[in-house]
């Protein structure tokens, strides 16, 4: 394996855990946009604010992680990807800050319509960030990233396979955060929103696989290369996937709950690193590989000495900061 390789795979492992703990975040966001009026709504809405709360910053550390990686060590693509699509990354951009803004602030206005502005400022772009950056990667999925950039900025991510992206990209992370929630519930020994989050997170499991499901047919059809890769080299991962999402239906209608958010977990780094087996040797199928698009060896060697370091400071320090929240020993909790 190369120093590339290696790089590459560091990214692949910031695109994972953004995927995980990003999605489940902005997927809390999307049930707390459909909770219903201030009434219905509050008993739901006071767990996901109480499993966000400790933990929603730090999730958007993995997002900056793979801009700086993916800047550093293949300076290349960043430049194809940044000068093509900037404007769902903006549009992005600018539903962080809003869904942000929106978290932080609507419990400390006492005025009942600001506080709604900024309730639904957070649930409504915590549904459109995330589809806004499933456009980008299914843009680049699909081929329609030229290597040198400014490509067009509109037609190149509104395309099927693209915007087919970005609704999974919504559609997981509402599975994810619903999944977690349950066991929010189950541990805060509230039997009746246990099982309002189990009705939820079934209808998003089954949504988010009949997404996956279809996006095979897309695939088909737009990015044969991928398409192809992704049922041969990338299959097994495929079938570990469809198992862990078959497995977490059984769980939730058995009502088990240990072991039920590894696997959900599993169903979605599967889907994550099957794309990257699907999509190797390229950083922009198919027209940029990882070799090309890489940085000297000398930069290459720093990116991979400063994971090292991070994954010895930084990543003891946000197990602590989890493991904190999930045993609710956080001040204000």
């Amino acid at each position: 394996m190369t120093r590339a390789d290696v790089a590459a795979v560091i990214l692949w492992t910031g695109a994972t855990l953004y995927a995980v703990f990003g999605g489940a975040d902005f997927g809390a966001g999307l049930w707390d946009l459909i909770a219903g009026g201030a009434e219905k709504g509050a008993r739901p809405r006071a767990l996901i604010e109480r499993s966000l709360t400790p933990v929603w910053e730090a999730n958007h550390v993995w997002l900056i992680f793979i801009l700086v990686v993916l800047w550093t060590a293949f300076p290349e693509a960043f430049g194809a990807i940044m000068s093509t699509l900037y404007v769902p990354l903006t549009l992005a951009a600018f539903g962080i800050v809003l869904r942000g803004a929106g978290f932080a602030f609507r419990e400390s206005i006492r005025s009942i319509e600001a506080k709604r502005a900024l309730g639904a400022s957070f649930a409504l772009s915590s549904v459109l960030t995330p589809f806004f950056m499933g456009t980008v990667v299914g843009a680049i999925a699909d081929g329609n990233v030229p290597v040198g950039g400014d490509g067009d900025p509109f037609s190149s991510w509104l395309q099927p396979l693209p915007l087919f992206t970005g609704a999974l990209f919504v559609a997981s992370g509402a599975y994810l955060a619903a999944v977690f929630l349950v066991v929010d519930a189950r541990r805060a020994g509230d039997a009746d929103l246990e099982g309002y989050f189990v009705r939820r997170a079934l209808t998003a499991a089954l949504v988010a696989g009949a997404f996956a499901v279809a996006g095979l047919f897309v695939l088909h059809a737009d990015t044969r290369y991928v398409y192809d890769r992704l049922t041969d080299q990338a299959l097994p991962l495929v079938v570990v996937s469809a198992l862990c999402g078959l497995g977490v239906l059984v769980m939730l209608l058995r009502g088990a709950r240990r072991g039920l958010r590894p696997l959900a977990v599993g169903a979605v780094v599967a889907v994550v690193w099957g794309w990257g087996v699907a999509q190797f040797p390229y950083l922009l199928p198919t027209s940029l590989k990882i070799a090309e698009s890489a940085a000297p060896p000398e930069t290459l060697a720093a990116v991979i000495v400063v994971f090292l370091i991070a994954a010895v400071v930084v990543l003891p320090a946000l197990g602590l900061l989890y493991w904190l929240s999930q045993k609710e020993l956080l001040s204000g909790e």
